[in-house]
């Protein structure tokens, strides 16, 4: 975590600071680069801002009705102090009927836990061990710092593609630099296409310490999680094949969800009762193609990483 992490900021700051030095601050392209950057961190801070109201209203979230589904509630009083939170994460419903849940918010507006319609019709352990997995992301400080270090990237592939375009369509009066500004912007989209692969790779193990989170603070966590993690891959694989249109909008938000909504199972696969399906699932080598492309770790290798906190 330390190096990817340190890799990104290091690198990307390095790269912008040489961008700058070599082009002349005082030029048009100088000037540009820095109006582009100033608007990509001003849009971003903006969408940190209204990212949880655009999220509400977006999949309709809505705060739990009093004296409806209190247990849900109380799992989050109990789940709440035994993570050490200071203040409690408002409980919300998603009118999502994928099962799932997720935590948002910010430090100015709060943060919250929204579980899906969907989920609420799981057994009670295993939602108590999903909630734990989303106060994990809210006690590690995920949505900051998953909003830090994708905005670097971002800033690299926008300045690439606005160099690129300037140089194609004459934004500099030099024309040594003119013909060099394509060759720059394509390769800054490239680095931040690498860059992007190694946010990825964060936010999966952001997945693996809020799994390591929920089998500390709930009582045989781990296998609480594991058995819900395939009941929500059976049931969204059973979803997508009836509705693919659910799973596309969730896919939106999902680097938010507990599950990758895009990643089901088909019933073919396993026989019996839902610990049948966990183990049907720890005994594949894989059940995603191309892993580094995902916000989510491969459930098999998550199942058996928790077999590990067992």
């Amino acid at each position: 975590m330390i190096l990817a992490l340190g890799g990104v900021i290091t690198l990307s700051t390095l790269l912008l600071t040489a961008l700058l030095l070599i082009i002349a601050p005082g030029g048009n392209v100088g000037a540009f680069i820095t109006l582009t950057l100033g608007v990509v961190v001003t849009f971003h801070f903006i969408q940190w801002l209204a990212g949880p109201k655009i999220i509400e209203l977006a999949y309709n979230v809505r705060p739990l009705q009093d004296g409806k589904y209190t247990w849900i509630n109380d799992l989050l009083d109990r789940l709440s102090t035994a993570s050490g939170l200071s203040e409690k994460p408002k409980p919300m419903i998603a009118d999502v009927v994928v099962p799932n849940a997720f935590a948002y918010g910010n430090i100015l507006t709060g943060y919250k836990v929204a579980v899906t319609k969907g989920l609420l019709d799981f057994p009670y352990e295993e939602v108590e061990a999903i909630l734990g997995h989303e106060l994990g992301h809210i006690k590690h400080r995920d949505v900051e710092l998953m909003m830090v270090i994708s905005l670097l990237p971002a800033l690299i592939l926008w300045l690439g593609r606005s160099l690129m375009l300037m140089g194609w369509f004459g934004g500099s009066d030099d024309e040594s630099e003119a013909s060099l500004l394509p060759i720059v912007g394509i390769s800054l989209i490239a680095v931040s296409f690498v860059f992007n692969i190694i946010v990825l790779y964060v936010s999966r193990l952001r997945e693996y310490y809020a799994d390591s989170h929920s089998a500390k603070v709930v009582p045989d966590g781990a296998r609480k999680l594991q058995r819900a993690l395939a009941r929500i891959l059976l049931i969204s694989g059973e979803v997508k094949k009836f509705n693919p249109r659910l799973i596309s909008d969730a896919s939106k938000m999902k680097a938010l969800l507990i599950s990758d909504p895009e990643v089901g199972l088909e019933r073919g696969g396993w026989r019996g009762d839902i610990q049948d399906v966990v183990e049907w699932i720890k005994s594949r080598p894989k059940l995603m193609a191309l892993e580094i492309f995902a916000t989510h770790p491969d459930p098999a290798k998550r199942l058996r990483f928790l077999d590990t906190l067992c």
